[in-house]
């Protein structure tokens, strides 16, 4: 007998829905809510690392994300004048039998996940959020913005960085800028992109790519954080094209595809941790509701989704529901999570800082290792 017979799941993103798959498929009854109303319809690139992939294979979904994704196993870094200064294997976190990254668009990463949740049996419902609860000793009552009501044993607030739960429940927590923007933007893959490459210096701290199907990339520049808000769609693709023309190689082919200002986006760095415990009395934050990171280490969703796989674990080996079963859940995830953002936040910062003797390869390494390991 799970610790739970009745779990709403507020946020339709990974997170959210790896953690109704995880208990639906036990015989959880879940619903879903999410306050957009296409989870598919947004974002650009995403992408996942083997520790990602290990979660995706356990939800029985990760060979329909390779089929729409790309995978690869190496990584290269260039200069601006595209001189390759190292081509090396990648880590493989998820285990020898999965490739070390897979990228992929995130509006088929939603959709496989969304059509995996309601094909286990858990209840979806888009455009629709929370907007009271109220609990006790037994369960949690929700007043939704559709009007309806529930009662549940479990809410699980997976409702992002600026999560409507986490307010709910009244913790604090500040979400710090870091001091740097990425531009990101979607074009067709030119021929001979394989894998990521990462260009340091030159007119932006990292310039980089990630393939995510046969025929589609993602590429990002990240430079100062600055507000670029009253820029419209074609003053912001002109910028990012700007920026782009100071890097060569495969960048001149992308440079070229990028002609479409609705591709492009623009976005700060930002992270917090929320400190222990990550749950008031039985309603529980994950993902970037609990923790968010910038993606030097290329590891949000990958959080979000270990998060979904041990707050499941927990709930399905425990016979009932108390403090001691989501504390178990905070006390397995918070250090492992704490690091990621510690060690993203360390990389931007020698980034920020032009420090030249960094050691990143040890801190990469020590990663690296930590994340091989299941949560």
């Amino acid at each position: 007998m799970a610790a739970v017979r009745s779990v709403l799941v507020v946020g339709g993103g990974a997170a959210g829905c790896a953690t109704a798959i995880q208990l639906a498929r036990a015989g959880v009854a879940v619903d879903l809510v999410e306050v957009k109303n296409d989870v598919t319809a947004v974002g650009s690139g995403i992408t996942l690392q083997g520790n990602a992939l290990r979660v995706l294979r356990d939800l029985g979904v990760y060979d329909h994300v390779a089929a729409v994704g790309y995978g690869f196993d190496t990584l290269g870094l260039r200069a601006p004048d595209d001189t390759v200064l190292v081509e090396m294997p990648d880590a493989k976190t998820g285990g020898p039998d999965l490739p070390a990254t897979v990228g992929a668009r995130r509006a088929d990463l939603a959709r496989v996940l969304v059509g995996r949740a309601q094909e286990v049996g858990a209840k979806l419902r888009f455009g629709t959020t929370v907007e009271t609860l109220a609990q006790d000793g037994a369960g949690v009552d929700v007043a939704f913005s559709d009007g309806s009501t529930g009662r549940y044993d479990l809410v699980v607030g997976a409702d992002g960085v600026r999560s409507h739960v986490r307010s709910l429940i009244g913790v604090e927590v500040d979400v710090a800028p870091l001091g740097m923007g990425i531009w990101r933007v979607f074009t067709p893959r030119p021929a001979g992109i394989e894998r990521t490459d990462l260009y340091y210096h030159g007119a932006c701290y990292i310039a980089g790519y990630c393939p995510t199907g046969e025929d589609s990339i993602y590429a990002y520049l990240v430079e100062d954080a600055q507000d670029r808000s009253g820029l419209s769609p074609e003053e912001q693709l002109e910028v990012m094209r700007g920026l782009a023309a100071q890097y060569h190689g495969p960048w001149d082919d992308i440079r070229a595809l990028m002609t479409d200002a609705a591709r492009v986006n623009y976005t700060w760095f930002e992270w917090h941790v929320l400190d222990r415990p990550w749950h008031r009395g039985r309603v529980v934050l994950i993902g970037d509701a609990a923790h968010s990171c910038p993606p030097t280490l290329a590891q949000g969703a990958a959080q979000a989704l270990e998060d979904a796989a041990v707050l499941a674990e927990v709930l399905l080996d425990a016979d009932r529901l108390d403090g001691s079963v989501l504390d178990t859940f905070t006390d397995r995830r918070l250090p492992r999570a704490r690091t990621v953002v510690e060690n993203s936040v360390q990389l931007s910062r020698w980034l920020l800082d032009h420090v030249t003797d960094a050691d990143v390869p040890g801190l990469m390494g020590r990663t690296a290792a930590l994340l091989s390991q299941r949560p």
